[in-house]
């Protein structure tokens, strides 16, 4: 009788744990990082696994191609789903990541400051010493690291790339004017006088050998500045390590929070900036090259958190945490000549959105 009488609740109780069980969130999957030892190892995942739709890829592909596209990798948790290369491109092959390497220039700063090497809200001059800009000398002191970070200098965006001092000049005091110019360059300097190292070694030491991104280097591009060429995948890597908040495989490579600061808004003109990285999802952005202000995102057609490193001729890293996803894109430019923004991106996220939806 006890026994017959105790049943209905046993049954009670195995129907509830039961419920419970099929109610609990599925366990996230790990993210996985590629080996370093030089080998072409990557973890892939199928289309197919994450129950994406199949029928979207070709439609990619097709215009990937038609845009001139050399090389496209999606990541996802760090697994290789789609790798593709177009028109003799292969994965060994190198090829520039124009402005997109201003991002590895911001992530190097921030590895010096974490070392206590220099201090982002310090003056350029007191690195590089007074004269580095033709500025008079009270406006040069008010220009800090965090201004050529941020895109604020303040100095003359329109006389062209070269970084000499004389081509360094006064238009308004820095933090009062947004404008995309390349004296970001001049961080390699500072990096290098304050680490007492050339940028090159410093940049091979503190982040690419610990990233695996074997081979890439940067290249003299016959205007004093320098340039970096890589493989798809090692870029793939720096994007990986971005998507993971600085961290790879464990190992913290730049601390997070100078990461946040470097992927939110740095300034209050172009609130689509940080720290050379372009910002998705705003209420309004600048376009190099001008003084006008748009309103809303870069790019509407991709997820609203997607920071992105752009580079002339369509090179392109995409980070989009909230989908655990990174793209890559490089090759020629997509239509004509353009500088980090172009229409294609948004043509391009609504067929990479098609993969998911």
């Amino acid at each position: 009788m006890r026994k017959i009488f105790l049943l209905p609740f046993l049954l009670l109780f195995l129907s509830s744990c039961s419920s419970d069980s099929s109610s609990n969130p599925v366990i996230e999957e790990q993210m996985y990082f590629p080996p370093n030892d030089g080998t072409t190892t990557w973890t892939t995942k199928s289309i197919a696994d994450l129950n994406w739709n199949q029928s979207a890829v070709q439609p990619l592909l097709d215009y990937l191609e038609l845009k001139h596209t050399k090389s496209f990798i999606i990541l996802v948790n760090g697994r290789i789903v789609m790798e593709n290369y177009f028109n003799g491109h292969t994965a060994t092959s190198p090829w520039y990541w124009a402005s997109a390497g201003k991002t590895l220039t911001s992530i190097v700063t921030g590895i010096a400051e974490q070392e206590g090497l220099l201090d982002i809200n310090d003056k350029v001059s007191d690195y590089l010493g007074t004269g580095w800009t033709s500025a008079p000398l009270a406006k040069e002191n008010l220009i800090t690291c965090k201004n050529l970070l941020s895109m604020n200098s303040g100095l003359n965006d329109a006389l062209g790339d070269d970084v000499s001092p004389a081509n360094l000049q006064y238009v308004a005091d820095a933090g009062n004017r947004w404008a995309y110019h390349n004296v970001y360059v001049k961080l390699q300097d500072v990096v290098a006088n304050a680490s007492g190292q050339t940028w090159t070694n410093y940049f091979n030491t503190k982040l690419r050998d610990k990233l695996g991104m074997t081979g890439g280097a940067w290249v003299n591009s016959g205007d004093g500045l320098s340039v970096y060429w890589s493989t798809t995948r090692n870029m793939a890597r720096f994007g990986l390590m971005i998507l993971n908040k600085g961290k790879w495989n464990g190992a913290q490579i730049v601390n997070e929070n100078y990461f946040n600061q470097a992927t939110t808004t740095s300034q209050n003109i172009n609130l689509a900036y940080g720290y050379l990285w372009w910002l998705n999802g705003k209420a309004s952005y600048h376009m190099p090259q001008v003084q006008l202000e748009f309103p809303g995102s870069i790019i509407p057609t991709a997820p609203n958190d997607m920071f992105m490193a752009l580079g002339k001729n369509d090179q392109k890293i995409y980070v989009i945490p909230s989908k655990k996803m990174v793209v890559i894109r490089m090759g020629d430019a997509a239509d004509a000549e353009n500088l980090a923004l172009s229409d294609f991106d948004e043509l391009l996220w609504t067929k990479i959105s098609a993969l998911y939806q």
